[in-house]
């Protein structure tokens, strides 16, 4: 599907934006358990423009590193674009990051529901000095697939926000 050259490059691609904008990024990730960070850090001189990765796979995690309220993991699920949101504005606000990513779904093979089935991947991109956007897709293949296509869509994502 992906290769991980493909995903090098958005990563070389990020700082390269990230340095002309100077601007800083950090990521907060669940069922990619750190997959952007570990893309983004196999650049080279990444120390310039990524400050840090919050992985928060647990709900308990997600509120007390990023401050997810646990009304909205309660109200909305942990997979949910509300969750991502709040992950994304926590991960600035926990940092010293202009911009973040938050990600969160269900990679697979179990967990899936009627109502968020394998695959579902919520993601929001976060920056603090313009847009955002917070979206949920729904990946095929397994859990390894899922986990790669939300990286890359992570990178892609963040590339489009600066």
């Amino acid at each position: 599907m992906f290769t991980e050259k493909t995903v090098q490059e958005l990563a070389q691609v990020l700082g390269e934006k990230l340095t002309q904008a100077e601007l800083v990024v950090a990521t907060a990730e669940s069922c990619t358990g750190g997959g952007v960070a570990y893309a983004i850090t196999e650049i080279s001189g990444s120390s310039l423009w990524f400050d840090r990765s919050f992985v928060t796979y647990s709900n308990a995690a997600k509120i007390e590193m990023i401050d997810v309220a646990a009304s909205i993991i309660k109200e909305f699920g942990a997979v949910s674009e509300q969750v991502a949101e709040q992950m994304a504005i926590g991960a600035v606000k926990n940092s010293d990051a202009d911009i973040a990513v938050a990600i969160s779904g269900i990679a697979g093979p179990e967990g899936g529901t009627i109502d968020k089935p394998v695959g579902t991947v919520c993601i929001s991109w976060y920056n603090a000095h313009s847009h955002s956007k917070t979206a949920s897709y729904l990946f095929v293949g397994d859990r390894s697939d899922v986990r790669t296509q939300a990286i890359r869509l992570a990178l892609l994502g963040l590339i489009e926000i600066i």
